[in-house]
């Protein structure tokens, strides 16, 4: 097996169970390794840290796949590595009866690269590096194993996978392709996944409880719903019995998808339902000037800072958002505020918000912070896993 010898010093992260290891950290590798081929990570005394999956042509040259300098890495590894995922979700009882969950949540799991989200019975899976990609044969091996699942698609098609040198995989990997008309129930809500074509792997189930809670503040109240995509909070909104909601989407095709949505849910009033197809930044401007006010708010756009070198120009356009969020709100309303960039921190996205509230003249109170469902865990020695963070803001 290759070695990987990092630079004096260079051994502190590993030895604190980051996954990670950077180019900038790595002095040689000794001997010979083909990208996704497990190496040692050896420290420059000859102490041997642990195995990981080697990828020489990304900044992130090492993803540890172990930090016991005598774990084989085969199929038998991933075989308990997966058991273990599954067993965690299933042993959570806010997981419990859910039809979409996130099984295998990367790093955070032991297995970086490796996303893996199920939809009733189809698996839809996702691997963003070298060393997931090289073990493929073995994840599914495993997928099928843990949980019986009949059908897994990959959905290999992230930008990310041109960092390590690869190239998009997309395509039925056991039993038959998803079903068109797919759609998990969702607190009382049904909604369509599209494994095939949509977002990520055909749906947002990191946003699972923060749906939930939009339901819990909805009542009575007139909800503005900007980057909409395929509806899920605007359903969990009119299924709390919001008076009215205006859901914005830049596309028409995510605009049809939700309002298909609707349609599956006979039970909710489609007549307090509204779906605009524009810019959002425009659209809010649009609003402002026709003095549209609501009383809550959702702001849930897609990643302005995919790294820490954007937050700069991102921060820009999450402080124009919520600046235009508060000004819409009526007195005593609600602003409930994501970002998924994790290239923005929480106290960054905090500081980003209250001088939005600042500007806009508002005096307001964070009454929740949220993050990502517990499908979605954060490892404790990998803070990068914490992508999403949600502020909900009570404006006077």
């Amino acid at each position: 097996m290759a070695q990987l010898i990092l630079n004096p010093g260079r051994e502190r992260s590993v030895m604190r169970r980051h996954p990670w290891v950077f180019a900038g950290s790595v002095a040689t590798l000794s001997g010979r390794a083909r990208p996704g081929d497990t190496v040692e990570v050896v420290s420059d005394r000859g102490v041997v840290l642990g195995r990981a999956a080697f990828s020489p042509e990304s900044q992130i040259r090492a993803r540890m796949w172990t930090f016991d300098a005598d774990t084989p890495i085969d199929h038998a590894f991933f075989k308990r590595r997966i058991a273990a995922s599954v067993a965690r979700r299933n042993a959570h009882p806010m997981l419990a009866g859910q039809d979409g969950v996130r099984l295998i949540h990367g790093e955070s799991d032991g297995l970086p690269g490796v996303i893996a989200d199920r939809y009733r019975d189809t698996m839809v899976l996702q691997l963003t590096s070298a060393g997931a990609d090289r073990w493929r044969d073995a994840i599914v091996a495993g997928l099928l194993q843990a949980t019986g699942c009949a059908n897994i698609y990959e959905r290999s098609d992230s930008e990310v996978r041109g960092l390590e040198g690869l190239g998009p995989v997309v395509g039925v990997l056991a039993g038959q392709a998803p079903d068109p008309d797919l759609a998990i129930e969702e607190h009382g809500v049904l909604l369509g996944v599209d494994a095939v074509a949509g977002h990520k792997t055909g749906f947002y189930l990191d946003q699972r409880e923060n749906r939930r809670l939009t339901r819990d503040l909805a009542k009575g109240r007139s909800v503005l719903n900007c980057f909409c995509y395929t509806g899920g909070f605007s359903l969990q909104a009119l299924a709390g019995g919001a008076s009215e909601v205006l859901s914005i989407d830049s596309s028409g095709h995510a605009l049809a998808s939700a309002r298909r949505n609707l349609e599956r849910n006979p039970q909710l009033d489609a007549s307090r339902a509204t779906w605009l197809e524009a810019d959002v930044f425009e659209a809010l401007r649009k609003l402002r000037t026709e003095g549209r006010r609501f009383d809550l708010i959702i702001l849930d756009p897609p990643k302005f800072a995919p790294s820490a070198a954007h937050a700069k120009r991102a921060s820009r356009a999450y402080k124009d958002i919520n600046l235009l969020g508060f000004r819409l709100l009526n007195p005593g309303g609600i602003l409930m505020s994501y970002s998924c960039s994790g290239g923005i921190g929480q106290e960054l996205f905090q500081s980003i918000i209250a001088n939005a509230a600042c500007d806009a003249e508002r005096d307001a109170q964070i009454i929740h912070r949220l993050s990502a469902a517990p499908d979605h865990p954060i490892g404790l020695a990998f803070p990068e896993g914490e992508y999403l963070k949600g502020l909900v803001s009570h404006a006077a």
